[in-house]
């Protein structure tokens, strides 16, 4: 029985690990472990419970004012004893975050096979996102097997020197884990969530990378408080990131306008859910971008450029950066010219089918023979 060790950290790396450990765990050739590093702890702990996922290993890293440079150096040796015990034939990781270059990179030190899903995505600016950037290009050197999420990506690694034999095209896993959970009928769990204001426009939010603290994260939220009192006919809700530096000036520039929600970062049924009744999306997050366009939301980007840009050629998003001029711009023609929002709001699945686990798990099989 060949042995596969998942390592995880943050929220959005358990919700494009779910359904492929879910998968793998049902075929009788493996054993499957999964390893949480602590990289973040408030946000995913419900995650856990909602794909019914167990740990194997509970690294507990995170700490107050924690660092990259205080990250990455708990988790070396943390990882290397968990290595040791489990003894993995491949460990698996999972998009650009510092839990999944660490953790391939103390695989490598040991000898073990590295196998990397979301790979080949960049923007070809080392600081943007950051560490982002920088993280997903070094993985890319030491992976065994990359599973590109669209042909775009493979034709990166491929420039980049990586092998066609070592790449598989499989689509995005988060696809898979939005279509499991968008299909069930649900409510919202969150009390204030259930009393939105039905005839209101809802705009999402979502900010929190790294390169948009300061002054780029201020721009952004006197944008959407400009946004809030130019439109009354808009609902804003912000499910707001624990990073203080996300945290405080959101709190101290946004609190008090009436129609401007607040909250505590979100179970990831009601973010779904609140994906489909929003009429638009504001977002820096990646994998929103990619989630947007298959409930026919429209997205404006809050970032200087993309390693998705297949949702911008697509139509369903646009980069407005951390301009405020140009990010009210945008939700005003968003909201005023229906032309503009037809566009933008055409359902499409341009990240996935839905099916990416399945071929994962196929190659992973070959692989594991071999």
């Amino acid at each position: 029985m060949k042995r596969i060790l998942f390592v995880v950290g943050t929220r959005p790396e358990i919700i494009k690990t779910a359904s492929v450990i879910q998968r793998l765990k049902k075929d009788r050739a493996f054993k499957v472990g999964v390893c949480l590093s602590g990289q973040h702890i408030s946000m995913v702990t419900q995650m856990l419970k909602d794909f019914d996922i167990k740990l194997d290993y509970d690294l507990k890293i995170m700490e107050k004012k924690q660092t990259l440079v205080t990250i990455s150096k708990n988790l070396m040796p943390k990882l290397d004893s968990a290595y040791d015990d489990f003894k993995p034939d491949i460990v698996f990781v999972q998009g650009d975050t510092t839990t999944a270059f660490i953790a391939s990179f103390v695989a490598f030190y040991k000898g073990i096979r590295v196998a990397h899903i979301e790979a080949g995505l960049r923007t070809f600016n080392k600081s943007f996102p950051f560490p982002e950037e920088m993280n997903r290009t070094l993985l890319g050197r030491i992976a065994d097997r990359h599973y590109a999420p669209m042909p775009e990506a493979k034709k990166n690694l491929i420039k980049e020197g990586v092998k066609k034999k070592d790449i598989k095209l499989t689509g995005n896993t988060g696809i898979d884990s939005l279509k499991y959970m968008s299909r069930k009928k649900y409510g919202f769990l969150n009390g204030k969530l259930k009393k939105l204001p039905q005839k209101s426009k809802i705009l999402l939010v979502t900010a929190h990378r790294r390169e948009n603290f300061g002054k780029r994260m201020e721009a952004i939220f006197k944008a959407i408080k400009e946004i809030a009192l130019k439109n009354k006919d808009v609902f804003i809700v912000y499910p707001v990131h624990p990073n203080p530096h996300v945290k405080e000036p959101a709190f101290k520039m946004l609190s008090g306008v009436d129609n401007i929600l607040l909250l505590q970062s979100l179970h990831y049924r009601d973010l779904v859910k609140l994906m489909t009744v929003s009429y638009a999306i504001l977002t820096d997050s990646g994998g929103i971008q990619e989630e947007a366009p298959s409930l026919g939301k429209p997205v404006l980007v809050l970032r200087d450029n993309t390693e998705r840009p297949e949702a911008v050629r697509s139509g369903n998003a646009k980069i407005v950066g951390a301009n405020k001029k140009r990010i009210v711009k945008m939700m005003d023609d968003l909201l005023n010219k229906k032309a503009v929002y037809k566009k933008m709001s055409v359902r499409r699945d341009i990240f996935g089918d839905g099916k990416a686990c399945e071929k994962i798990l196929k190659d992973i099989r070959i692989l594991l023979k071999g």
